[in-house]
């Protein structure tokens, strides 16, 4: 079971385009450092979209071996039915100790296909299979709790802010569950989880993805012990000056979930490089903001 932050790292390239394997090892391995519960690597903010096969093994073999069974390993795969297979395959093959399970390329499923295409991807490997509520796979309670039941489902993180489903999808798999002792995680897989994460919370999601850990692992290590803590006051302060101006500088242009996080590892000092077409980086005035905010932070945790 997982516990903590999770840390979902950026995939660096170079500047002709190619994964920069060294500055992913030296990325993953300073996160590792911070303390983390489990690394989730080439899922949304690693650019999964953007990755072929061989790129995927590559970043999945090279993050295995940064961690050094340290925490949990989990890799993304999903996209065209046939691809997710693959990606499956090769997540296991390449150490991977998990999968997130990211949405089906481009059509919009029904709920109950959803629950086939889960099962054909899971059926691949024996590694526990998280699935990913949000764009266009969608969940509803007949199906988030058929997934669950799969033999591989161990999770399910939703991306969707629809807390009232949510609400009545937690109740659902633990009815269909009962008393079988499977162990079943729920998630806050939204961007900036930490936004968010006291309205998830009081539904008893306590885990979540943390974008800012990739580049600003001591704000969120700050912001988890403050919930952990009930510190209401250090949940406001980090809130107002730090995770609030992210949420607005990443809802100013679709992508910069992502682009955002790489510029943030850059001012780190590892070379994360461009994100991949047809995403598109930041301009250097707004990484300027993104560094105030970080400075801005940081002033609250000196405090």
């Amino acid at each position: 079971m997982l516990t903590g932050v999770l840390f979902f790292p950026v995939t660096p390239f170079t500047d002709s385009g190619d994964v920069d394997l060294d500055a992913l090892r030296q990325h993953i391995t300073a996160g590792v450092d911070a303390g983390p519960g489990g690394v989730f690597v080439a899922c949304g903010t690693g650019e999964f979209h953007a990755l072929d096969r061989e790129e995927f093994a590559a970043v999945v073999r090279a993050a295995v071996d940064a961690v050094g069974g340290r925490v949990p390993v989990y890799a993304g795969a999903g996209g065209a039915l046939g691809l997710a297979r693959q990606f499956a395959r090769t997540a296991a093959e390449s150490g991977a100790d998990g999968l997130l399970l990211m949405p089906p390329y481009l059509v919009q499923p029904p709920a109950a296909g959803l629950v086939a295409y889960t099962r054909a991807v899971a059926q691949e490997t024996e590694l526990p299979v998280i699935v990913y509520n949000r764009a266009n796979a969608r969940f509803d309670e007949a199906t988030a709790a058929e997934v669950a039941q799969l033999p591989t489902v161990s999770g399910f993180k939703d991306g969707t802010g629809d807390l009232d489903l949510v609400a009545r999808i937690i109740p659902a798999v633990r009815e269909a569950l009962g008393t079988s002792g499977k162990p079943f995680q729920f998630f806050n897989g939204m961007p900036t989880a930490e936004a968010s994460q006291l309205a998830y919370r009081a539904l008893g999601v306590e885990l979540y993805s943390s974008a800012a850990f990739a580049f600003a692992p001591d704000v969120s290590l700050a912001f988890h012990r403050a919930i952990e803590e009930g510190d209401q006051e250090r949940i406001d302060a980090l809130q107002r000056s730090f995770f609030h101006p992210l949420v607005r500088l990443r809802q100013r242009v679709p992508g910069y979930a992502v682009a955002l996080v790489k510029a943030g590892v850059t001012l780190t000092g590892i070379k994360a490089g461009p994100v991949r077409p047809p995403l598109t980086s930041l301009t250097s005035r707004e990484a300027g903001e993104l560094e105030a905010i970080l400075t801005a932070g940081r002033a609250v945790l000196a405090s």
